[in-house]
C-alpha cells in the first residue's frame, strides 16, 4: 500500500489500527474537540491526540434522550458514538467552550459516559486581547499540569520543545499540499486531499508526516486534473468526512481550497519559541491569536480577509459556505461573508445541510446549480 492510499482509507475507530497498536503498547489516548486545544501539550506527554469525528453515524437516538432537537446534528452525532461506546478506546477526553453545542456536550458526556474517566474543560475567551491572551495562557498552565498528574507522565521542556517541532513539520507539510491544489490543473482531488488532511488526527502525528511526506512525491508526479467546470472553496461549519466534497466534483467542480477550522485554518500559524522562552506560552499565544474562529467576537474584518485571500491565492470561481443547521456562529457567519463577497466578484453559495447528509438530493441540486452558474465552460 502507497503512503497515499494509507492516508486515504480513513478507517472507522473499530478498525483504526494506530489506535490498537497505541493501546496494545500500554499509551494513552486523550480526545479533544476543538481547534483551541493544544495537541503539542498532549503529544509531548506521551499521549496520542484524537479528534472527536462521526464520520458514518447513521442516527442520534441516544443522543437524544439528552439533547434538544435545536441542537446541531455535529454535536449530537459525536454524543451518540460516545453514548453507544465507539470512544470507549479513550483514557481521557478534553473539551473547550468552542461553541454551547460542544460545551453542553461535556456536562452530558461527564454524567453519561462511564468509560472515560477523566475530562478537563477548557475555556477560551470570547474576545482576542491581552487580558485574555493571559487568561487562556493559564488555562493552557493548568491544563498541562493536570493532565501530566492525571497520567503520572514528566514533561520537560525539551519534550514541549520536541512537540512542537513535530507539529510544526506537518503544518510545513500541508501547506506544500495546499500549493499544489492552487496549480490550474491540480494533481490532486479535493476529495483526495480532504483524507489527507482528516488523517492528521487520526494516527500518531510522527507516523503521519512520515507518510505526508512519501504521498507528495506520489501528487508532484502525476498529471494534473483538467476536465472540470470550476474552481471551488469550502468553508463553515465543521467537515470530518468528504460526502460533501464527493458531490461537488462529481458535478464538474473541484474542490482546491478551503477555510474549515479542521482544514486551512488548522494549520497556517507556526508556533515560534524565542531562545530561552517558554514553550508553553508560545503555544497558548500561537492558538489565541492565529486566525481566529467564528465564535471571537470583534473579529469579522480578520476572518472575512482571510476568507478572501484563500479565494484570490487558489483562483476559484466560487466558494460554498455550509452551515449545519441550529449552528448559531456560521449561520450568522456564513449569511456575512456572502453578502462581502458577491460584490468583489467572488460568488457564493450559502448551503445549510445536516452533519448526516440525509437529503442528498437538494444538496446536489443546489450545487450543481451553484457550479453551472460559475461555470468555465
Amino acid at each position: 500500500m502507497t503512503a497515499i492510499e494509507e492516508l486515504k482509507k480513513l478507517p472507522s475507530r473499530e478498525k483504526n489500527s494506530y489506535i490498537k497498536e497505541w493501546k496494545g503498547d500500554g499509551r494513552n489516548i486523550v480526545g479533544f474537540t476543538c481547534h483551541y486545544a493544544p495537541k503539542e501539550i498532549f503529544a509531548a506527554a506521551g499521549i496520542f491526540p484524537y479528534r472527536l469525528e462521526a464520520r458514518g453515524t447513521k442516527e442520534t437516538g441516544l443522543a437524544d434522550v439528552y439533547y434538544h432537537r435545536f441542537n446541531c446534528t455535529y454535536s449530537r452525532c459525536i454524543l451518540q458514538e460516545g453514548l453507544s461506546g465507539g470512544y470507549a478506546f479513550l483514557d481521557g477526553l478534553c473539551f473547550l467552550n468552542g461553541c454551547e453545542q460542544i460545551r453542553r456536550m461535556y456536562e452530558v458526556w461527564k454524567e453519561h459516559v462511564p468509560t472515560t474517566d477523566y475530562q478537563y474543560m477548557i475555556t477560551v475567551p470570547h474576545s482576542i486581547y491581552d487580558e485574555g491572551f493571559e487568561w487562556y495562557k493559564e488555562e493552557i498552565f493548568r491544563f498541562k499540569e493536570d493532565l501530566t498528574n492525571n497520567f503520572a507522565t514528566r514533561l520537560t521542556k525539551g519534550d514541549l520543545l520536541a512537540s512542537i517541532d513535530v507539529y510544526n513539520e506537518s503544518k510545513r507539510l500541508l501547506k506544500e499540499l495546499y500549493e499544489l491544489r492552487k496549480a490550474d490543473n491540480p494533481p490532486i482531488s479535493g476529495a483526495e486531499a480532504m483524507k489527507l488532511i482528516f488523517a492528521a488526527d487520526i494516527m500518531p502525528r510522527e507516523k503521519y508526516n512520515a507518510l505526508l511526506k512519501e504521498a507528495l512525491k506520489e501528487i508532484r508526479s502525476r498529471e494534473g486534473i483538467k476536465d472540470y467546470k470550476a474552481r471551488i472553496m469550502v468553508g463553515g461549519s465543521p467537515l470530518d468526512d468528504t460526502q460533501l466534497i464527493e458531490i461537488i466534483e462529481s458535478l464538474g467542480g473541484i474542490v482546491v481550497t478551503d477555510t474549515l477550522c479542521g482544514g486551512s485554518r488548522n494549520f497556517q500559524e507556526f508556533i515560534e519559541v524565542e531562545k530561552d522562552g517558554d514553550p508553553l506560552e508560545a503555544i497558548a499565544r500561537c492558538y489565541y491569536y492565529s486566525n481566529p474562529c467564528p465564535r471571537m467576537m470583534n473579529q469579522f474584518d480578520s476572518r472575512c480577509e482571510y476568507t478572501e485571500k484563500m479565494a484570490r491565492e487558489a483562483n476559484v470561481d466560487g466558494t460554498i459556505l455550509t452551515k449545519i443547521v441550529f449552528c448559531d456562529n456560521h449561520a450568522v457567519e456564513c449569511t456575512m461573508i456572502a453578502d462581502e463577497l458577491e460584490p468583489k466578484g467572488i460568488p457564493v453559495l450559502s448551503l445549510e445541510r445536516e452533519h448526516m447528509l440525509t437529503d442528498v438530493g437538494r444538496v446536489r441540486t443546489r450545487i450543481e446549480a451553484f457550479i453551472e452558474r460559475i461555470s468555465r465552460r
